[in-house]
């Protein structure tokens, strides 16, 4: 009879690599947590009690434009289905959920597929109509974020029907990080104000360096280090693993100091009556 081989017990590296992602992951679930409990408490009554017009009581650049039905509906659904795209992310990697309850699994992730391409075919439309704010790159930075959304959620749904399930994992995760990115820019950008006072940024313009560069790194920064954390996964040697733990700390450390401050400066004051 032949020997099934024995699979190798994970090393020290390896557990230690894992822990970082579990730890990270952790800390910014509880910051997405936060950010949907922020949009249902500050968008959700608006729309409700006053339409689209309550649009224009928001923060967002252009909120709501009058005789531009098209484009109202649209930001509309983007900030609704904003709750379900960050906080149907959280669950669907959740691997309690995947495991235990894997037609809830199944069903949530085809329904976060299909409303993550329509938020981005919605936001691609508001950024070339109403424009955004944060300088003249920040269009081009905010439409490579919906079109890598639309494509990795493609990719992911494609690897599961041909049910290659480390390659849906992986591009499941990568799609996370990329739809999360209106999340991450927020998170950075108090980071930033918190650490520095807000060096490059141009307060009255929303316009600096800084903000340029927040523009393109709440996208990269993300998908880097998950590529990293790919990396050291499939590295035999310790060296990349310790690498990639220690680097995924640091942005652990990061990620809740820049959760913190956008919870009680942006978000939480939002929500106050």
């Amino acid at each position: 009879m032949h020997q099934i081989p024995e699979r190798s017990a994970p090393t020290l590296a390896h557990k230690i690599l894992t822990l970082s992602g579990i730890v990270w992951f952790c800390v910014a679930a509880i910051g997405q947590f936060i950010f949907v409990y922020y949009i249902v408490a500050a968008y959700v009554p608006l729309l409700v009690v006053e339409g689209l017009p309550g649009m224009a009581n928001t923060p967002l650049p252009h909120g709501y434009v009058e005789r531009d039905f098209l484009g109202n509906i649209a930001i509309a659904f983007h900030v609704v289905i904003a709750i379900v795209i960050v906080g149907g992310g959280v669950l669907q990697l959740t691997p309690a959920i995947r495991n235990h309850f894997p037609v809830v699994h199944r069903w949530l992730g085809r329904t976060y597929v299909v409303l993550a391409i329509l938020t981005s075919l919605a936001g691609l439309h508001l950024v070339w109509t109403r424009g955004v704010s944060g300088g003249v790159f920040a269009p081009y930075a905010i439409a490579i974020v919906g079109i890598l959304i639309i494509i990795f959620a493609l990719i992911a749904i494609t690897c599961a029907i041909k049910r290659q399930f480390d390659c849906h994992r992986r591009w499941a995760m990568r799609l996370f990080m990329v739809s999360s990115a209106v999340w991450f820019f927020r998170v950075w950008l108090m980071f930033w104000f918190m650490t520095t006072g807000g060096i490059g940024i141009d307060p009255e313009t929303f316009t600096g360096p800084f903000i340029t560069f927040t523009y393109f790194a709440q996208f990269v920064v993300p998908l880097s280090l998950l590529q990293f954390y790919f990396l050291a996964q499939d590295s035999p040697g310790s060296g990349t693993k310790y690498a990639a733990s220690f680097t995924i700390g640091a942005a652990t450390v990061a990620t809740a100091i820049g959760i913190f401050a956008a919870t009680m400066g942006m978000w939480l004051p939002a929500t106050l009556p």
